[in-house]
This record gives C-alpha cells, sequence and structure tokens, in this order.
C-alpha cells in the first residue's frame, strides 16, 4: 500500500519509470514536466527551487527569487516566492543603462512556505506568463541559496533530481511528502489486470483534483497503490466532510460495487451510509484495478486507516463471492449481509424464462416478504421449490445456501439502521446514481463528484434547519408521538409517526404467555392482502417490565431504527407513557452531530500527533458551522469567534517567528 505521505519510496517500485527510460534514451520529445500546482511538498527548498529551475527550463523561460523569509532569531528560511525573470520592471535609474529591457510585468510564480512537517510546500501559482517564451533551455542552472553560492547543477543532473522528487509532489492529511502520483507514470492505456485503466489525460485529472482537494480540503485523504513496475494499481480517497461522517455514521456501511461489476467507464467502489435524516451520505471512493479479493482488501484496509481503524457494525453488498472473501478478512467482526434489493433485482433475469414465472415470483416474495419465523420461511420456500419444480435451478439453489445472509427472517438480530430494505419495493440506490452513466469518462465524474457532494450537502443543512426551526405537526394525542418529536429529525420522526398512526390497525393486545419477568403478547392487526383485501396477521412481542424491553417478531427496531406499531400497542396497554431511552437512537436526533462531539481536554492530547490536533479541531469547527447556520444571529456569532479564534493563533505564530 503507497500511502500519500511516504516520503521515502520516491522511486522504490522500479527504480526506472518511463521519464528515465527517457532520458537514458537521450530522446527530447517524450520529456515531460507536471506543472506546479497548489498543494505540492518537497522536502527542502533546494529541492523546491530545483523542480521549478527544471519546470521553467521545459518550458522556456528563466527563474529568479523574488522574495525570501527568514526566522529571526535562528535565520532560517520558512518562505519563498520565485517568479518568472520577466517579472517587474526596471527602476527608472536603469533604464539608461545599454542593457536590453526585459522585464514585461509578468505575473508567472510560485509561493511557497516551510510547513509544520518541516516540508516546503506549494501555497500558490500563477502559470501564466504575459510574453513569448522561448526554446527549451538546456544550459546549467545557477542558484543561490542562503546567501551562499551554490555548485552549478548540469542539465542532466537538475532533471534527474527533479524526476526523483515527483511522487514526493502531493501530500495528504498527516502533512506528510508522498510518493503519490507521476502523470507519466501511470498514463498507461492497456487493461491489465494488474493495473488501473487509464485513458489520456486521466492521470493529470487525478493529480490536479487532488492537489486541489489538499488546499481547499484541509482533512482530505487519500491512499494509492503501486504495482511492481510503479504503475497505478488502486486508489482511495475521502474528501473532509465525507471523513468526518465517518465517525457519525459508519455503522451501517453499504459497499456499492455497481460501477465496477457492471463495467462501468469508471472502476469505482463507493462505501455509503445513512444519516440522521435517513439520507445516503458518501463515506469514500476507490477506484480498483479490477475484481479481485486483493484489489478489495486494499481499498478496506485504506478505508479503516480512514476511520482510525474503527471497523462498521453491519456492512451490506452485492452478492459476490469475491468481495465476501475480502470482507471477511478485512473486516472479520463485522456482520456481513446482501443487499436484498440487489437480489429482487435479479429476479426477472434470473426466473423470467422459467414456465409459471408469474406464480413462482409470487411465491417467491411470499417466503422472503411475509415469513417471520424460520420454520415458516423454510416451508415457504420448501412448498415453492416442490410446487413448481424449480430444486435444481442453479440460482435458486445457491440463494438458499447463502439464505442466512439475505432473507430477512434470519438477520432479526443484525441492526440496519434504515439501510435493511427489508419491505417490498425498498431499494439501496447507488449514490452517484443520477451523475454517471456506463460512458461516464474519469475526468468527468471527477467534476461530478463535488457536484453530487455539494447537492448531498446542501440538502443536509437544509434538513437540519427544518428539523430545529420547524417543529412537526402532531397527527394523534399518543404521547410516544409528543415525546420523539423533539428529539428525531424530521424524516425519521414522520417514519415513526406514521407507526404511531397505524397503532389503530392494531384491534386487539393479548397477554399469550408468561416465564418469570418476561410476558409474551400477541398482538392482531389488519393489514393489506391480495387485491387490497384486508388480512389479519398476529405478531408476537415480547415485554420485560423489569428491564425496560420490548421486542417484536418483526424486528423493526433492528431494521429501521425504531419501535414498530406492535411494540407501541404493547408499552401502552401496559401503561407506559415513554419509549425506553434504549430505543431511542441518538443517530436520529435532530442535533446528533452536536451531540456526538466528545469534549476533548488538553490531557487527552498526544503532545506529538499532529494528525489527532487536526482531528479534533476540525470537528470541532464543523460543529460550529452546524450550528452557524440555523439563523442570521448564529451565524455573525460563529463568524465573529473564527476571525478572534484566527487572530489569536497568528498571534502565536507571531511570537514563534
Amino acid at each position: 500500500m503507497a500511502e500519500a505521505g511516504c516520503s521515502n519510496e520516491r522511486l522504490t517500485n522500479g527504480e526506472l519509470n518511463e521519464k528515465e527510460k527517457d532520458l537514458d534514451d537521450g530522446t527530447e520529445e517524450k520529456k515531460e514536466f507536471v506543472a506546479p500546482a497548489v498543494g505540492m511538498e518537497f522536502e527542502s527548498y533546494d529541492d523546491a527551487y530545483n523542480y521549478y529551475n527544471c519546470y521553467a527550463k521545459e518550458v522556456g523561460f528563466r527563474v529568479r527569487v523574488k522574495n525570501s523569509w527568514f526566522k529571526r532569531n535562528s535565520r532560517e528560511k520558512y518562505g519563498a516566492v520565485l517568479c518568472c525573470s520577466s517579472q517587474g520592471f526596471k527602476r527608472i535609474k536603469d533604464v539608461n543603462r545599454l542593457r536590453k529591457e526585459t522585464r514585461t510585468g509578468c505575473p508567472a510564480m510560485v509561493r511557497m512556505r516551510l510547513a509544520d512537517s518541516k516540508r516546503w510546500r506549494v501555497l500558490e501559482v500563477m502559470l501564466e506568463h504575459n510574453h513569448s517564451l522561448g526554446a527549451k533551455i538546456y544550459r546549467p542552472v545557477k542558484k543561490v541559496s542562503t546567501g551562499n553560492k551554490r555548485k552549478s547543477l548540469s542539465s542532466s543532473d537538475a532533471e534527474g533530481r527533479t524526476i526523483k522528487l515527483y511522487r514526493a509532489l502531493v501530500i495528504d492529511s498527516e502533512g506528510n511528502g508522498n510518493s503519490s502520483l507521476n502523470a507519466r507514470d501511470v498514463m498507461n492505456f492497456s487493461e491489465l489486470p494488474d493495473q488501473l485503466n487509464l485513458k489520456r489525460g486521466d492521470a493529470q485529472a487525478i493529480y490536479n483534483y487532488f492537489c486541489r482537494m489538499q488546499l481547499t480540503n484541509p482533512n482530505f485523504f487519500y491512499l494509492m497503490d503501486l504495482n511492481d513496475e510503479g504503475h497505478l494499481r488502486n486508489v482511495f480517497w475521502v474528501d473532509a466532510r465525507s471523513r468526518a461522517s465517518c465517525g457519525y455514521f459508519g455503522d451501517v456501511v453499504y459497499i456499492d460495487n455497481m460501477y465496477l461489476s457492471s463495467k462501468f467507464e469508471i472502476p469505482l467502489v463507493a462505501f455509503v451510509g445513512t444519516n440522521h435524516h435517513g439520507h445516503s451520505v458518501l463515506l469514500g471512493c476507490g477506484l480498483l484495478a479490477g475484481e479481485t479479493t486483493e484489489s478489495y482488501i486494499w481499498l478496506f484496509k485504506a478505508w479503516i486507516t480512514c476511520m482510525s481503524g474503527c471497523g462498521p457494525q453491519t456492512i451490506i453488498s452485492d452478492r459476490c463471492r469475491t468481495l465476501q472473501t475480502a470482507i471477511a478478512e478485512a473486516f472479520p467482526k463485522a456482520h456481513h449481509c446482501f443487499g436484498l434489493s440487489h437480489i429482487m433485482k435479479r429476479v426477472p433475469e434470473k426466473l423470467g424464462g422459467l414456465r409459471h414465472y408469474d406464480a413462482i415470483k409470487k411465491a417467491f416474495m411470499k417466503a422472503v416478504y411475509e415469513t417471520l419465523k424460520v420454520i415458516e420461511f423454510e416451508v415457504a420456500w420448501g412448498f415453492m421449490v416442490q410446487r413448481f419444480g424449480v430444486g435444481d435451478h442453479e440460482w435458486l439453489q445457491s440463494l438458499y445456501e447463502d439464505r442466512v445472509r439475505w432473507a430477512p427472517v434470519y438477520l432479526k438480530d443484525t441492526v440496519f439502521a434504515g439501510m435493511s430494505a427489508a419491505r417490498p419495493g425498498e431499494i439501496l440506490n447507488p449514490f452517484f446514481e443520477r451523475y454517471v452513466h456506463k460512458q461516464t469518462p474519469l475526468k468527468e465524474f471527477l467534476d461530478k463528484y463535488e457536484l453530487a457532494l455539494q447537492k448531498k450537502h446542501k440538502e443536509e443543512t437544509i434538513a437540519d434547519i427544518e428539523s430545529r426551526s420547524v417543529g412537526p405537526a402532531l397527527k394523534t394525542r399518543c404521547s410516544f408521538e409528543l415525546q420523539l418529536s423533539k428529539l428525531y429529525s424530521k424524516e425519521i420522526f414522520k417514519k415513526f409517526q406514521f407507526e404511531v398512526e397505524e397503532m389503530y390497525s392494531c384491534f386487539s393486545t393479548t397477554q399469550i404467555h408468561v416465564d418469570g419477568p418476561i410476558i409474551i403478547f400477541l398482538v392482531k392487526e389488519r393489514v393489506l392482502g391480495e387485491s387490497n383485501r384486508r388480512e389479519i396477521r398476529d405478531f408476537e412481542v415480547l415485554y420485560n417490565r423489569s428491564a425496560g424491553e420490548v421486542r417484536c417478531i418483526c424486528s423493526c427496531f433492528n431494521f429501521y431504527g425504531y419501535l414498530c406499531r406492535h411494540a407501541l400497542c404493547v408499552l401502552n396497554f401496559n401503561g407506559v407513557e415513554e419509549i425506553p431511552c434504549k430505543y431511542i437512537l441518538p443517530r436520529w436526533k435532530k442535533d446528533y452531530k452536536r451531540l456526538y462531539i466528545p469534549d476533548h481536554s488538553s490531557n487527552d492530547v498526544d503532545s506529538t500527533d499532529h494528525m489527532q490536533w487536526f482531528n479534533q479541531l476540525y470537528r470541532s469547527a464543523l460543529q460550529v458551522v452546524e450550528e452557524g447556520v440555523i439563523s442570521l444571529e448564529h451565524y455573525s456569532v460563529a463568524l465573529e469567534a473564527f476571525e478572534e479564534s484566527q487572530n489569536r493563533v497568528r498571534e502565536v505564530e507571531e511570537k514563534q517567528a
């Protein structure tokens, strides 16, 4: 695994890349330096200077040092601006000298600074020149470093040194330089199973995107996997907000590999969760060379790194053996389930050619959705197989063998947080469903990726504001409805409110068995059956008054995260006026993010762990942002607080300079 941040991995994988081969062969036409970009990072000022010199030589201009900044006490250089030699204009007193005027006020420049990681980071770049550029310059370049003239670098020496810096250009969230991306290294056009299939321009698009995100998204995180030849094989990345969402909503995760398994143009795999409004939320993305166990394991371990080692409680995925093997190795403690909606979507394809298809489908649906006990499922499945003679159907056989991973009746002890799709018609939609089609190229996807996230963030912000500012209209006099109307987000409360309304379709609650403190009740409900006819169904509900426990055989709480109408009827029957705390999930509360953020005291801070500092500061700042959009007054106070904090931090920096 090549992590963005391993500065010692320069060219360890295949010491000669394509650029070095070009140099060895003397082929000048193929020389190509990646243009400077914000976010590049170098091990020293000299490395950064030499890189910009080599780039300038390729483009056709000369470099000079415009400004340098030094610390007062140590005289250590901590900032510099390198510019085109045509920058600025001659002073008036020099105008009459015989030397030809070469200054044009050219704006081309790079501004860089010594970062906390003790590496030199590019903070600002201007690539455009306002004059014609000359032919490529191949003469030796001289430079002055810290007041002393350095030895001249020959053209080949400068190029060779700069090429070895290419894999230390982009930084990760831990502030380390990295062997991340060489445009020529990864610009391959084959479909080899051991490397990512990139088209022309894809590598530069990835590179530009990561550089931009490092500047605009400080907690942006990515990892890259290179094969033995140094070619890009797998990539993982997660933006700052999605990374924060991993901490909030990483308990139940859907691994969406549809784009990879269905051979889309982009081999994308997405980690998707559900937020406190019941909306899908992105938790990370990856591009894989292929559907291999090794690639999936690499991706999962990369995501675990982002999650600080904390894995999900439940993982939902497509029914894929390769994926199943990788999940078992990477997430041994997680409960892995197959998405029921994916299986139901394949029913027409897999069974459509059978005689009596409509009747088989009906029997199949009855076994899946209407059985409440394992014995009922087994009987219903056996009836379908025997009645229609499909015992030797390969797909149905394999489904039956895997039934404990997808059939709702076997998954009642599994927490799904609303992602179970355990009812007819419910589906798990791909996160990028309306943004990606089979022919969407990678460069276009990177733009659509940001659009999709912006839209989702906007939806969440609006939902937050509505949940906090507008109280929901109550539809009954039930105390349970009033209780959760004050706690839950608007969308989740509406779902629970429907269960409260449907309590009135339950017309009988009867005690049928007592075992010490445990009482089993039978709740009768009128439900819609075939041809929209009302049928009566029985639901067993276990109740333990002393422990404050209630559990229905339909397992609505584990599937969706709130109590069902049957459990509410039993609580009401026993005179309980408030839902027990254990059945009020914090993840559904309207102020969940604010409540979730831990109180970090100074005693808990590792004095050497910069990543811990960043994560704690980012999470706290995000809390202020979330609260700051509630009203104009909130916004003004939050903005004032940020400005005050920024000024105080700058005071500390000035004292240390």
